[in-house]
């Protein structure tokens, strides 16, 4: 399978305990686990965060074989979390086939509803949208996809719960982030958009029609980055030493050229085995927001 420059391979979240975790992702939200056991110490340096070494963690991915994987990595509570609050990764976006069935289901196998399916406003209806926290405080969204919008494909799911196609980036200057993700990854700028954002402001307490500025980064007319501007009191992300940031905590992005990647690596690029990397070459890098990023190399 061709995998195009950009495309999002997965996204990493902490849970506290990795057996309750997979009772969500894998028991109701159907995901398919494909690779388990303690982390590998060399993976953990790569990402900078010797401290996960040897951790329990997880890797699923969708029943349509969608090349997307999900990972979750047991590591302790961080008591100043809060989701949607700090810098860094703030949601991974699903695409789903029917959004309407999850309210129904996902409370009982550990999530919690923040935000129950309701179609967006200032913004063309491509999609329908509902944002969950799990176990571990991660936001995910089911985003039943229904249209494309102007210059961007949206993906139809495969499977009840499919690939990650959009990952939020909460970043203290969203133009330099944008700007950083074109330069030095080799990505476009795609749309801007206005529009009450009640994640950020249920979040801060804001007035519920407070406007929020967000711009999609994308590779030809596939989105992959949304690069949200977030409030001033918005904190920089607190972690255990060592360790990977709590919640929605790592992005893996495919490349074409890791060489041609303008960034600075954590530890040198180096090919690894498993279900998401295939033997490819791979590297972690740190975004202009503070976000932990890792590029896989897929050729042209």
């Amino acid at each position: 399978m061709s995998i195009a420059h950009g495309t999002i391979l997965g996204g990493l979240s902490t849970v506290p305990n990795l057996e309750a975790a997979l009772r969500g992702y894998r028991d109701c939200l159907g995901l398919e686990v494909v690779e388990q056991g303690a982390l590998p110490d060399d993976l953990a340096a790569s990402w900078g965060c010797a401290g996960n070494a040897g951790a329990p963690y997880a890797v699923l991915r969708p029943k349509s074989g969608e090349p997307c994987w999900f990972r979750l990595v047991e590591q302790a509570d961080h008591p100043d979390f809060l989701p949607t609050r700090s810098h860094g990764w703030a949601a991974f976006e699903c695409t789903v086939e029917d959004v309407w069935h999850w309210p129904q289901v996902v409370e009982k196998a550990g999530f919690n509803i923040v935000g129950p399916p309701k179609k967006l406003e200032n913004i063309e209806p491509a999609f329908i949208p509902m944002q969950v926290l799990g176990t571990g405080r991660e936001m995910v969204y089911l985003n039943q996809v229904l249209n494309d919008m102007p210059g961007t494909d949206l993906p139809r799911a495969g499977s009840a719960i499919d690939r990650i196609f959009i990952v939020v980036l909460a970043t203290p200057d969203r133009n330099a982030s944008v700007e950083w993700y074109r330069d030095k990854v080799g990505l476009t700028r795609g749309a801007d958009y206005t529009l009450p954002y009640s994640m950020i402001n249920n979040a801060f307490g804001l007035p519920a029609d407070t406007q929020t500025m967000i711009t999609m980064v994308q590779h030809e007319r596939m989105p992959i980055v949304e690069v949200d501007d977030y409030p001033a009191q918005t904190t920089q992300r607190l972690r255990h030493s060592g360790c990977l940031p709590p919640g929605n905590a790592l992005v893996t992005l495919a490349v074409r050229d890791l060489d041609a990647c303008d960034v600075d690596w954590i530890n040198p690029p180096t090919a690894r085995d498993g279900p998401l990397y295939q033997g490819r070459r791979s590297a972690t890098t740190i975004g202009a927001g503070g976000e932990l990023l890792e590029l896989v190399e897929v050729g042209a």
